[in-house]
Formats: structure tokens, sequence, C-alpha cells
């Protein structure tokens, strides 16, 4: 955490497929000795909270000798992993982070040091009923900057001409893998007022909004079980807050009687 802030990272991965033998193309099952070559990371784009968008971090298999040794893209990610605070993922619990881990431990690496994840695909699940949570369908409806398409290679064949080496496909990978965070982060901005968990105040030693704000209004109280507390309202994104001082304490203490 530098600068009293915490570190937060919004992250994006993208893997090769799986290689296999099968004897038709519907509801196959496919057994361990049919898989030629496994899966492996084929490229990763990451920005951290606050950093202009030509900062955004990327690197992928176009120029590894061996495009299956995803080695050095691993160690750049989990560099990245061990410094933040707080990452953040569309479906990242479900499969980036997962698919992370299993490439980590199987290339004999440490886990990252402990971080949060805030995955916007769960807050969109658990607190709206949109048409879809995927990210293409929430970005086109809450942001400007829109999950992109491939352009030149559609749908599969970016991932073939990859693993064919064709550089040109790469440099196509890399503006949907970097677009991708853009437009993550943005849909993130949009849904945290909403979020109970983008509350960076509990990791941070400055009173400051996920969304970078610092000043709060106060907003009416909340009554709970275990009392009274203040309200406050971030000036800029909406985002409640509530105080940690319990005010049924000290309402109640005026009340108490000292006997001199």
């Amino acid at each position: 955490m530098k600068n009293n802030k915490p570190n937060v990272l919004f992250l994006d991965i993208e893997t090769a497929p799986l290689l296999s033998y099968t004897w038709g193309i519907w509801n196959q099952d496919i057994p361990l000795n049919m898989i030629e070559k496994d899966w492996f990371i084929l490229s990763w784009a990451a920005k951290r909270l606050g950093d202009p968008d030509n900062k955004i971090m990327y690197m992928d298999q176009r120029n590894a000798k061996h495009i299956e040794n995803d080695k050095k893209l691993l160690q750049g990610i989990w560099k990245l992993l061990d410094e933040a605070d707080v990452i953040v993922t569309q479906n990242g619990k479900a499969f980036d982070e997962k698919k992370l881990n299993a490439r980590f431990i199987m290339n004999g690496m440490k886990p990252p040091s402990p971080y949060e994840h805030i995955d916007t695909k769960k807050i969109a699940s658990r607190k709206f009923a949109f048409t879809s949570n995927k990210l293409e369908y929430l970005t086109s409806k809450l942001c400007k900057k829109k999950k992109s398409k491939h352009k030149k290679y559609p749908g599969f064949e970016l991932w073939r001409e990859c693993l064919n080496g064709n550089k040109d496909a790469f440099k196509e990978m890399e503006s949907y893998n970097k677009m991708d965070v853009l437009s993550l982060e943005e849909l993130y901005m949009k849904l945290q007022p909403w979020a109970k968990e983008a509350n960076f105040m509990a990791i941070s030693e400055k009173i400051e909004c996920a969304c970078g704000n610092s000043k709060f209004v106060k907003y009416g109280t909340r009554v709970i079980k275990s009392g009274k507390y203040q309200m406050y309202l971030c000036t800029s994104c909406g985002s409640r807050y509530r105080g940690k001082q319990n005010l049924r304490d000290k309402e109640f203490s005026k009340k108490l009687l000292v006997k001199l």
C-alpha cells in the first residue's frame, strides 16, 4: 500500500484451449489419454486503479520459444498479484484466479500474498436482474468503454491464429485483452456504489471512498441490533457508509446521573 491508498488491480487473462481427439461433436466425454495438449495462459492484461489508460500492462506468448511454456508470463502476473491489496475481475473468482493458481502450482511457484477479490459478475448477479451478467452486455448498457469484439480474426479464429504464432493475431489479442480491462474498470466504477465489498476504507489509513473521493456529508442515521450509527454519503458516486461510533451509547450516557 503506497501513499496510504490500497493497491487495486484490474485483471483479465486469456487461456489457450485444450487440444484433444474426439469421436464426435456433441456431448463428448473426453478421457485424459485423448488430450494431446493441455491449456496454458496465452495472455494477460492488468491496470492499477488511478493509473491513466496508457499505463495498462500486458504480456503474451507471441515471442515465446515454446508457446506452451508460460513461466515468464506467470512470473509477471504473480508479481502484480503479490503487490495488490485488492484485485477486480469479471467472473474471476470462478475462472481467472483459479486458472492462474493452477498454473502457479504446476510451475513450482508459491502463492502470492493474500488480497481481497472483487468480482463484478457476482455484484451484478446479487444486486440486479440484468438480461445478462456477461461483460459484453453490462458494458454495452452501462459504459462508454465497451468490451471489444474480434475484427480480423472473429471468434475462435483469433485463438487458432495465436497458437499458430501469427503476430498480427497477437496484436488483435492485445487490443482485445486490454479493452476488456479498461471496460472492466469503468463497469466497476458504475457498480461499486451498490457493492458493500468495495469499501476500501477498511484497509486504508485514509478515509476515502472506493471511487477516490474523500468528501462525505452526513446522511441520516441507521439503527441495527448493535446500536444507532451516523450514515455518510460520498459526494461523488453516492456510496453510503456507516460510522463506527455507536450513537445510542452516547445518547444513553447523557441520561446517566453521577452522584458526587
